[in-house]
């Protein structure tokens, strides 16, 4: 028997250099003599260990999946795609802790498994199925040698991981099984662990890639940190990128850096998994009915080019901020030819080492204007970068630096007039159809347009003698200046260009129903709000208190501009309640049950403030639970919220 565990242990730990650490001592004629006599020792003596090689092989196939209930649910991941969505993350963050650390990841795009372990071994591997059971797929994993069949840890425990077929694999197996050649990897490495026969999982190649412990029974880990450690440290394969941040500029460095770097790589990825570091905010923070509330996964579009960077010039925002653009070589991209790029800051452009000359690569996310993720060329990376400007390039006022940024100290620089005017005009502001950048080009530069208010003293005479314009377009554009009169707080809060306030934020603030109750707010019932930070509460209480602004909002009721009440039903159970949910519901999903608030007569708002008069907490509830009982406003739990849908 001391043979036999010699064997178990030279052949484990001989796997373990090859598939997790990739770097083989040993020759595979060496291994397989090792095994042979292994094998060899477990047939006479009938015991087969259960950390032993040879369970790995793929055994004859199963009848079918079994459901298997996980110890702890395993939560899918809310996404974002646009900044504004990433920035709310890091708002709610800072709200539960104002120096919480994140950690970035790789998002590996294969199929989730969980694995189980009892008293140090391996025994159970299932899918993720519906986060509380998926199926069964032991005999399949087993023939998959990046994870350990034993391990130290001698308590109850669930890793997760995702088991993925590398792209230089399946290119491989396509090529030797052209009959049966494989889409992609997402769907190969999928279709090899569901299948029901587990020597098809060993012929195609499948590893794990590991990335959390789900469930600890003694001494839970504190961090995403140690969580990592823990699993290096077990013989779990992981994958060596991760990063440790302080700030949302490091993590969206960290995420551009996946994104240039996922082309090399040999793992198929959709994006990057932003997480929590602490354990003990995590758990401040709690979670919606889907999703953790301290982790979000950042997707990447699809469409990406490189190109090459010709010029570097700046361009100024409606805020006055300065972003660099970068004139490139046309590439075709998501069906446009593409001949500018920006970048975020000064910094962005030392951080990405882009220079004129570089070859770098482009991405289109949800803005006209691509956005450059960095150099893909390293021979560029010692000549100096464009300078920073000291004066605004368009009207030579002294330019700002307020963190990473650049800002014209001029309120009336004009493109950053243009740019604000435009804002104002978009769908999701006081929507102006045809009033596009160009006719508010033209209407600044030949009939004096500065002011919001200005768009409503135009009349059909204000564009007589401009080129292009037609009776039946002025009368359109007259048409749409009209119907913007009648415009939702929502929707007016986000057009005036308040600094950081985006459409989550503007919602939020709409919930208080009148611009002058906005207004009166203080910090402290600003930054109660859950999307709104202390940036955003100071850009704010600075907005209102600029006697211009309030000048302007004046000349815009003047105008006849009105803030439009939403209807809302005024009668049932909720009629006159501001209501909040926190925690999860068995009977229904978070929207679902707002739907049912609002339909009785509530508002459904998503923050406890000082206008919240209910507050329902289902499963699990966090701080908006806590808050609630410290303001001393009512809290009812699931099954008094059903009684009052029934009533």
């Amino acid at each position: 028997m001391d043979r036999q565990r010699y064997l178990i242990d030279t052949l484990n730990r001989w796997a373990y250099e090859y598939y997790v650490l990739d770097a083989p001592t040993h020759s595979d004629r060496e291994y397989d003599r090792l095994y042979d006599e292994l094998r060899e020792i477990e047939r006479e003596t009938g015991v087969v260990e259960p950390d032993s090689p040879t369970r790995r092989v793929g055994g004859e196939p199963v009848k079918g999946f079994e459901r298997h209930a996980h110890i702890a649910r395993l939560y899918s991941l809310d996404k974002a795609v646009t900044e504004d969505e990433l920035s709310a993350f890091f708002t709610r963050v800072r709200k539960a802790d104002k120096g919480a650390e994140f950690t970035v990841e790789y998002k590996y795009d294969g199929l989730t498994v969980c694995l189980t372990y009892e008293d140090g071994a391996f025994v159970r591997a299932a899918t993720r199925g519906n986060g509380v059971e998926g199926e069964d797929v032991t005999a399949q994993v087993l023939t998959i040698r990046s994870f350990p069949l034993k391990i130290s840890y001698r308590g109850t425990l669930e890793v997760r991981g995702e088991a993925v077929i590398r792209l230089s694999v399946l290119e491989k197996y396509n090529r030797e099984h052209p009959a049966d050649a494989l889409k992609n990897a997402r769907n190969a490495a999928a279709g090899a662990v569901r299948n029901l026969d587990p020597k098809m999982t060993a012929e195609r190649g499948v590893e794990i890639l590991f990335y959390d412990v789900n469930y600890m029974s003694d001494a839970p880990l504190s961090s995403q940190t140690e969580a990592m450690e823990f699993l290096k440290r077990e013989g779990f394969k992981t994958y060596p990128f991760f990063r440790i941040c302080r700030t949302a500029e490091e993590v969206q460095d960290a995420v551009d850096e996946i994104e240039v770097g996922r082309r090399n790589i040999d793992v198929l990825t959709d994006g990057a998994v932003i997480k929590v570091n602490a354990v003990s905010v995590r758990d401040r923070m709690g979670y919606t009915d889907k999703f953790p509330r301290w982790a979000i996964a950042y997707k990447f579009e699809a469409e990406e080019a490189e190109t090459t960077v010709r010029e570097i010039f700046w361009q100024v925002g409606r805020t006055g901020k300065l972003t660099p653009l970068a004139k490139v070589d046309p590439v075709e991209l998501a069906g446009a030819t593409v001949r500018r790029a920006t970048l975020n800051n000064y910094g962005d452009i030392t951080r990405k080492h882009v220079r004129v000359g570089a070859r770098v690569l482009i991405r289109r996310s949800n803005e006209v204007i691509p956005e450059i993720l960095g150099a893909i060329d390293d021979t560029m990376y010692g000549i100096p970068p464009a300078e920073k400007p000291s004066v605004c390039p368009y009207c030579g006022s002294a330019v700002e630096e307020v963190g990473a940024n650049l800002f014209c100290s001029n309120r009336d620089c004009p493109p950053r007039v243009i740019q604000k005017l435009t804002h104002y005009c978009t769908k999701n502001a006081a929507d102006i159809e045809g009033m596009s950048e160009a006719t508010i080009q033209l209407l600044y530069d030949k009939r004096g347009l500065r002011k919001f208010s200005d768009f409503y003293a135009l009349t059909k005479e204000s564009f007589e003698g401009l080129e292009g314009f037609k009776e039946k377009r002025i009368g359109n554009l007259l048409s749409a200046i009209e119907k913007s009169k009648n415009i939702t707080l929502e929707r007016l809060l986000y057009a005036l260009g308040i600094g950081q306030i985006g459409r989550v934020a503007a919602r939020d603030l709409a919930s208080f129903g009148t611009v002058e109750a906005v207004a009166a707010l203080t910090y402290e019932e600003l930054v109660a709000l859950e999307n709104v930070g202390d940036v955003t509460a100071r850009g704010i209480l600075a907005y209102f208190a600029d006697e211009e602004n309030r000048r302007e909002l004046e000349r815009l009721k003047e105008a006849g501009v009105e803030v439009k009440e939403v209807r809302r039903v005024t009668e049932g159970a909720f009629a006159g309640q501001v209501v909040v949910l926190t925690g999860s519901l068995s009977s229904f999903s978070r929207t679902e049950a707002q739907k049912r608030i609002e339909a009785l007569g509530g508002v459904a708002a998503s923050s406890v403030t000082g206008a919240t008069t209910l507050v329902i907490a289902g499963e699990k509830a966090g701080s908006k639970f806590d808050k609630a009982k410290k303001l001393g406003i009512p809290v009812i739990g699931e099954e008094e919220f059903l009684k009052m849908l029934e009533e």
